[in-house]
């Protein structure tokens, strides 16, 4: 039974690396199989089930609200301009409310196995040694928008790659479980989730699971065209 009943979507950003494919919508609303990625996200997240999700929004935010109009269980969290990942989740604690909660980026799809990822997660948070738990997925199973990994684990500890490492075995999938208490000492508006995750890997409370399903990063229009295809041919583009 899920205990986590809160969780955030970062969909904030325009997406560049998609080029003209967002210069009408945006990145979240880029669709894999004729439904928004965001959908995939909302819908796994309902089904673990999260009762409250935190969407928040900056370019052409408006289109985001629009396209999670039939949602009742979410709540926007609107940015003037782009806090990055870290100042979004902050920003937005006074609408997550709870101490601990998922948090999403809005570019991946990804295929759970026997259990979902949400599960996985939460079947290993111990809050008593963990500040920041993440989903890593092993590189050969991830597709799309994926040049290398960026964590070794080491001594049971995910450590985050160094300049100049190569063949680096995981990749950081953007889901995770945070505690609340991990902003208590940040000043800064505008920041990324990585200093929060570099933060707690030196103070050895950064978790790790390893993922077992399959993950898609949409990043590119070459990578939305592999995840549309690969989609199609295994799975006939129905995700679960």
């Amino acid at each position: 039974m899920s205990k986590i009943k809160t969780a955030m979507i970062l969909a904030a950003g325009r997406g560049v690396r998609m080029r003209e494919l967002t210069d009408t919508k945006p990145k979240p609303l880029i669709e894999v199989c004729q439904k928004p990625i965001i959908h995939y996200i909302v819908e796994k997240m309902q089904v673990h089930p999260i009762n409250k999700i935190v969407v928040n929004t900056c370019y052409k935010g408006d289109m985001i609200k629009t396209a999670l109009a039939d949602y009742d269980n979410i709540v926007f969290s609107d940015e003037e301009t782009a806090l990055e990942t870290g100042g979004g989740v902050k920003k937005a604690l006074p609408l997550l409310q709870d101490e601990v909660f998922f948090v999403s980026n809005a570019d991946p799809v990804w295929l759970d196995n026997s259990t979902s990822v949400f599960q996985q997660l939460e079947d290993s948070w111990n809050p008593d040694e963990t500040d920041i738990l993440l989903a890593l997925i092993p590189t050969q199973n991830a597709k799309g928008d994926v040049k290398d990994g960026n964590y070794f684990i080491e001594n049971n500890k995910p450590r985050r790659q160094r300049v100049g490492e190569k063949n680096i075995p995981y990749l950081f999938m953007g889901i995770q479980i945070i505690h609340s208490r991990i902003f208590k000492n940040v000043t800064n508006t505008v920041f990324s989730l990585r200093d929060l995750y570099d933060e707690a890997e030196r103070n050895n409370r950064l978790g790790y699971i390893i993922f077992d399903g399959k993950w898609y990063h949409v990043g590119t229009p070459e990578a939305l065209q592999q995840t549309e295809t690969d989609l199609t041919r295994d799975f006939e583009c129905l995700p679960h």
